[in-house]
């Protein structure tokens, strides 16, 4: 059976960003939302942070009404946002770590050092009917800790893997890492999404990671639509991701059969030497 197609979220935070440098009612997030949507999109991911440096609350709600396929909402765990998520229901909640000192967020959720508080905050908005996802690093300690604190999601944070410079033994120590941590995840049962510095150049590898199910991407799409515009840099993302899924798929095939086909000729081997001992 071929596996689910891989979802792309995309991040609106960015247009928000540029409408509270000049405090004016444009660009319109909710209008982004709508487009990228139309573009392809698999839902739409906003973080209403503490600070309120881009994300409003008005276009959360407003968001919340209009949109055709889902919010993913970002948001750290305080009462202020637990309350709020309870009362819109977003269909999806991704817990991050904020500090308000930082440009955006710096690693993952420690969800080991926060168990009892992150514990809680899921049991809360499973009630409510939200998809919990805890936003951590790949690392296995903190994926069994997010299994046990009944979070059905994870999203991988792929920053390190981003900033590293490509081809590097950094970039692919990363890379390994990031594929053991979704072979752990998937084998738990978690649904593993990923994000977090991709772009046009590294998104592809990114896509292939073994049961990936959504990448969430914003400063690079937004980025890309300035010369390209919204709808077209989202396809072009869409299509990016795809094919790494594809590619992923076909690697992953490879590798069975290459197995396989070593199984098979040890076996004929050890058939062929048993005959030759009678």
């Amino acid at each position: 059976m071929h596996p689910p197609r891989i979802l792309l979220g995309v991040n609106i935070d960015h247009i928000a960003t540029l409408r509270q440098a000049r405090g004016t009612r444009y660009p319109d997030p909710v209008q982004a939302a709508l487009v990228a949507e139309e573009a392809g999109a698999d839902g739409i991911t906003v973080h209403l942070r503490e600070d309120r440096r881009h994300i409003q609350l008005r276009d959360v709600r407003i968001l919340a009404e209009v949109l055709n396929t889902r919010m993913n909402l970002e948001m750290a765990v305080t009462e202020e946002m637990l309350s709020l998520a309870e009362e819109i229901r977003p269909a999806h909640v991704c817990l991050v770590p904020e500090k308000r000192e930082e440009l955006t967020t710096e690693g993952g959720l420690d969800v080991v050092g926060g168990f009892d508080a992150i514990a809680s905050a899921c049991q809360r908005l499973s009630a409510a009917g939200c998809d919990v996802s805890l936003f951590i690093d790949p690392d296995i300690e903190q994926i069994d800790a997010a299994q046990r604190a009944g979070a059905p999601t994870i999203e991988l944070h792929t920053g390190a893997y981003a900033e590293a410079r490509p081809g590097s033994h950094e970039a692919n120590a990363e890379y390994h890492r990031l594929t053991t941590a979704a072979t752990h995840a998937v084998t738990l049962g978690l649904v593993v999404n990923a994000g977090h510095g991709l772009h046009y150049h590294n998104v592809e590898a990114i896509a292939a990671l073994p049961g990936v199910n959504e990448l969430n991407i914003g400063h690079a799409i937004i980025a890309r639509a300035l010369f390209v515009g919204l709808k077209e840099a989202v396809q072009e993302m869409k299509r990016l991701i795809i094919a790494g899924q594809e590619a992923g798929l076909m690697a992953a095939l490879d590798a069975h059969d290459l197995e396989h086909d070593h199984e098979h000729a040890d076996h004929a081997e050890h058939v062929h030497n048993g005959c030759c001992g009678h």
